[in-house]
Order: structure tokens, then C-alpha cells, then sequence
């Protein structure tokens, strides 16, 4: 399964937190998600049919992209 942690820079408070981990979570395949409002830090989990490049879409869509250096780790 697929995972990737990263950071948030745009994660400001407990809502921000509870909407990614919300908006993630509602996407087909995404099994787990994790956001810390102290650490900016989110950790995601996914199986098909969720692939990176749509929960990266998403995140833009709901105004809370990765860093960009970020962008590229993603563990097997």
C-alpha cells in the first residue's frame, strides 16, 4: 500500500486538519489520513483506485497543497 507524509505549510488551526483529513478520507481507496495542526505534517495511506496524483489534485482543490519539495516521496 502506498503512503507518503509530507508537509502543509497552509495548515493554520483544528478545522484545517479536520477538512484534509476529511476530504482525503472521502476519496475511493484513501484508507488512512493524518493531519498535525503543530507539525504541519499529513500522512496518507491509499490503495487503487486513489493514486497520488489525484490526492495531490484534491489537496490543491481544497487550498491545502504540499510543500513543494514534498512532492516527490512516495513510499511503496
Amino acid at each position: 500500500m502506498p503512503s507518503k507524509t509530507f508537509t502543509v505549510p497552509a495548515i493554520s488551526c483544528g478545522h484545517c486538519t479536520r477538512t484534509i483529513e476529511n476530504e482525503l478520507g472521502d476519496l475511493a481507496g484513501v484508507r488512512h489520513v493524518t493531519a498535525d495542526q503543530e507539525t504541519r505534517v499529513v500522512t496518507i495511506e491509499w490503495d487503487a483506485p486513489a493514486t497520488w496524483e489525484q490526492i495531490d489534485a484534491l489537496l490543491h482543490e481544497i487550498n491545502y497543497p504540499p510543500a513543494p519539495e514534498d512532492n516527490l516521496t512516495v513510499l511503496n
